[in-house]
């Protein structure tokens, strides 16, 4: 089994999955992956297919030299933003993975939350390009290695209407103090 870089709060109600050496750009991985943090799964899936058809940018805010500035990323207050197609495919296919491992534990769908999503550079791939005058130049792939890890949101409880009067904590100087103006009365 392989190594996760974090381990879920509660590995009941969690589910993970990852993949290796995937060939798809590191850089716009990274920006799109960044975009789903946090999300509830099926929100991300809606949300990385609105990507693939160009209704929804993914904003660039780490990567983005020379990056072409788009109205839809006013949605996430910043100006750039692109669509990487094939990076929001592999994260789909992640997706769609991590959605099948927490049904196999038992995991309602519709309350998961994207707890930890990471893209870490792979081992650069090598080809090469033919240039002027006999040079030749590398021609080079940058893949990733990307993990994700879901958990069932916990539900939040409301605290108890206490019924007792509210104690106030004072130190000594306090409690001297208020007994000199109970005695002057």
């Amino acid at each position: 089994m392989a190594r996760y870089s974090a381990t879920p709060a509660n590995e009941s109600k969690s589910a993970k999955c990852r993949g290796s050496y995937l060939r798809v750009h590191f850089k716009n991985t990274v920006e799109a992956a960044a975009a789903i943090k946090g999300r509830k799964l099926l929100d991300a899936v809606t949300y990385l297919k609105d990507v693939q058809e160009q209704k929804q940018c993914v904003p660039f805010r780490r990567f983005n030299r020379g990056t072409g500035r788009t109205a839809q990323a006013k949605a996430f207050k910043t100006s750039l933003g692109r669509w990487p197609v094939k990076s929001a495919k592999f994260l789909l296919d992640l997706l769609k993975n991590v959605q099948a491992n927490a049904e196999s534990k038992g995991l309602t769908t519709e309350e998961l939350v994207i707890k930890h999503i990471v893209v870490n550079a792979a081992p650069k791939q090598r080809r090469r390009t033919y240039r002027a005058h006999g040079r030749i130049n590398p021609y080079m792939s940058n893949p990733c290695h990307i993990e994700v890890i879901v958990s069932e949101e916990d539900k939040n409880v409301e605290k108890a209407k206490d019924e007792r009067e509210t104690v106030v904590f004072q130190n000594r100087k306090q409690l001297a103090a208020k007994r000199i103006r109970a005695s002057r009365q």
